[in-house]
């Protein structure tokens, strides 16, 4: 079992230019996206959240369970759901405005024990951002990893809910000794500051860097740098690429039986390069659609070769979501 904790929340996505666009909503959050697309690959996974009562949190736990995510560990709030409007601009990055106050998710409180059976516990994005949630998350992430739990963090950047930007930076720093696996992009790793190396002595066995469409450098402990190439896609969005990759990431280590610290680094080039080959290409087709739509297992095949995006055009792969619709859904990158 791999556990997803964080946020879950709906996007409201623009369907025209303007600031009085129409705007469709959608459901998100990093790691709501990140548990939805390992649920799509068939890895066994459950979600560790809270989420409102309300309509939008009935639909964000139906879109859980469509995709064959556990959600006994989700905890339940009258507060209402948190909002997040995105703006696309023309290359098709996303931004994003947050309606947080007063809202279910951030009044997450750390459960006394994970789901049984869990083997790693993914964390990130706004949840370790907004208190009283962010200290929970926190103390249940020093927790998992005490227990030799394997741990993996993408911290996900949304600046405009950082009030204190060197505040943050010292607490980024103060996780990174209970963490397993950092995951990082480009734009993340520069706001942050500091290097790959920098990050491994404290911590982590390994950095993975998303670099957009360039593709993906993972940096592990013994020194070692292995980089893969993106595929090359018609890029309609990139919202939920970066979810995907975590997904693809975990996905790909549980079936090396690399879901340890030592494992990680005990990879080799070639398991690297499979590893970062496969979530490259698992984002690729998550930015061929629009929202964070991320695959399916038959879409992007088997994690020792898999199913090539050369040769099929992009726009025709269906813009499947878990109740088979185009909807989107979003919050990540």
């Amino acid at each position: 079992m791999i556990v997803v904790a964080g946020e879950a929340l709906i996007d409201l996505v623009p369907q025209g230019t303007g600031a009085l666009a129409g705007l469709k909503p959608a459901l998100g959050g990093g790691p709501y996206n990140t548990a939805v697309a390992l649920g799509r690959l068939g890895s066994p996974t459950a979600f560790c959240s809270r989420t409102s009562y309300d309509a939008f949190g009935e639909a964000l736990l139906d879109g859980l369970r469509a995709a064959g995510v556990d959600v006994s560990a989700v905890q339940r709030g009258i507060e209402p759901t948190t909002l997040a409007v995105a703006t696309i601009d023309d290359k098709g990055s996303a931004a994003y405005s947050f309606y947080v106050e007063g809202t279910a998710d951030r009044l997450f409180t750390a459960p006394a024990e994970l789901p049984a059976g869990a083997r790693a516990v993914s964390f990130g994005t706004c949840s370790l951002v907004l208190e009283p949630g962010a200290s929970a998350y926190e103390e249940l992430m020093r927790s998992a990893a005490s227990q030799g739990v394997f741990t993996a963090l993408d911290p996900n950047i949304r600046a405009g809910l950082i009030p204190d930007p060197d505040g943050y930076r010292a607490r980024f720093k103060s996780w990174l000794p209970s963490v397993s696996l950092l995951k990082l992009s480009e734009e993340d790793a520069l706001w942050l500051g500091g290097t790959p190396r920098e990050w491994l002595a404290a911590g982590p066995s390994a950095v993975v860097i998303t670099q957009g469409g360039e593709g993906l450098t993972a940096f592990t402990r013994d020194g070692a740098e292995r980089s893969v190439a993106g595929e090359e896609v018609d890029v309609v969005d990139t919202i939920g690429a970066g979810d995907t990759v975590n997904a693809a990431l975990l996905h790909g280590l549980a079936a090396q039986g690399a879901l340890s610290a030592e494992a990680l680094v005990g990879l080799g080039a070639d398991g690297w390069t499979r590893l970062l080959r496969f979530a490259a290409r698992a984002a690729a087709i998550t930015c061929s659609r629009a929202g964070a739509e991320p695959p399916y297992a038959s879409e992007v095949g088997d994690f020792s070769g898999g199913v090539p995006l050369g040769g099929v055009p992009v726009h025709s792969i269906p813009l499947l979501s878990s109740q088979g619709s185009s909807q989107p859904q979003g919050s990540g990158r």
